[in-house]
């Protein structure tokens, strides 16, 4: 017998074996899709809708996907994402052409090809001391009631519906991610190296403003929620960003109280997307209470094993992702896509624990033939049993 959305979803992340493995798509950026296949998709498919952009922002680039067009993509899940304030988005939606676009943080992006976008101003750069954090006059309102005045409704549509599975996205950046808007990535590991306590204090500066937004957004909700969405890019292709070492002294923590602050509040599974090669960490993961794990990004080091990676971990967490965007969506044939789709389904699937998505976004590269042949490998090779 067949399931709705929500209820395979919910299956899948509580271990057991639904129907089909479920597709998560166009919930948010780390499982979205960038306007070009967007639209791409959207012609071989023969929808005509506007190209809206998620969190209005187009900078971002990553497409609002119409909800025919999320049907044909057989996606399970529908995501209530928050907004920068009103001020912000009026301001960027009024700023000259091709200039900067600056968030609420008083980071931004700078284009750097006509339509690409790169995080390049970061306005603490030279800070150092525990004073220069307190003394920055550009930390956000957290408590800009325009940043959610849409989430209870948008919950509560979702939620009569009954059909699919609410994943709560809330755009953040997260505590090392944010670090790295405020500071710059090189600057802020150098910190991390050598000036720790100055690190350690910017982390729970970001995490107490993130834990302020994320208290609004999940009361606005109430129940009318399946999975929070949280993160932080913490791995490379073959290794990670930080040793563990230094994750478990610095990071972890921050993690940690993040995610307990969280599950206080809500009975969401917690969704935790990380890019790269985190196998050293995974343990530390499900510790601290992650409940899904995305993207499973197959092309980068020990990530690649997912024998290993369904034997050590598949009982306690849920894998969330596992389609090459490195490779095999952009350049593969629509074939050599169904097959990957099969094969990882086979591998991470048995069980229960598996979700199918991207890893991370669906960039420009990918054709939308190969979109396409993604989802229906899904529903052609993922009925269980497998």
């Amino acid at each position: 017998m067949s399931m709705t959305s929500r209820d395979r979803v919910l299956a899948a992340i509580n271990h057991e074996e639904p129907d089909r493995v479920p597709i998560v798509i166009g919930a948010s950026n780390a499982t979205g899709i960038k306007m070009k296949p967007y639209k791409g998709v959207k012609e071989i498919i023969g929808v005509e809708s506007p190209d809206d952009f998620i969190y209005q922002w187009p900078e971002l680039g990553t497409a609002r996907i119409d909800e025919k067009t999320m049907r044909r993509l057989h996606s399970d899940v529908r995501g209530v994402r928050d907004l920068e304030p009103t001020s912000v988005l009026q301001r960027n939606k009024c700023r000259k052409p091709h200039s900067d676009y600056i968030d609420s943080w008083g980071s931004g992006q700078s284009e750097v090809t006509p339509d690409y976008w790169y995080p390049s101003v970061h306005p603490i750069i030279d800070a150092a001391t525990l004073e220069d954090i307190e003394h920055y006059t550009g930390w956000p309102d957290m408590d800009d009631p325009s940043r959610i005045a849409h989430v209870k409704e948008t919950g509560e549509q979702l939620a009569a519906q009954n059909e699919y599975a609410i994943l709560g996205t809330p755009w953040l950046l997260f505590p090392f991610e944010r670090a790295h808007a405020m500071q710059g990535m090189e600057m802020f590991l150098l910190n991390m190296a050598m000036n720790p306590e100055f690190a350690r204090a910017l982390l729970e500066k970001i995490s107490n403003l993130c834990k302020t937004l994320m208290g609004h957004f999940l009361r606005e909700l109430g129940d009318n929620v399946d999975i929070i969405k949280i993160g932080d890019d913490l791995g490379t292709q073959e290794s990670m960003m930080v040793s563990p070492k230094m994750y478990r002294e610095i990071l972890k923590p921050i993690h940690a109280d993040l995610i307990s602050f969280i599950k206080e509040r809500t009975k969401a599974k917690v969704f935790f997307h990380t890019d790269g090669d985190v196998v050293p960490i995974i343990d530390d993961f499900i510790e601290i209470g992650v409940d899904i794990l995305n993207p499973i990004q197959t092309s980068a080091g020990k990530m690649s094993d997912l024998p290993a990676l369904k034997k050590r971990f598949g009982r306690n967490i849920v894998f969330c992702g596992g389609i090459d965007t490195h490779q095999v969506l952009p350049h593969g044939t629509t074939e050599e896509v169904r097959q990957e789709v099969r094969r990882v389904m086979e591998i991470l699937g048995p069980g229960g624990g598996l979700m199918i998505a991207s890893v991370h976004t669906i960039m420009d590269d990918v054709p939308p033939e190969n979109v396409l042949a993604m989802v229906d490998a899904v529903e052609e090779y993922g009925h269980y049993p497998l």
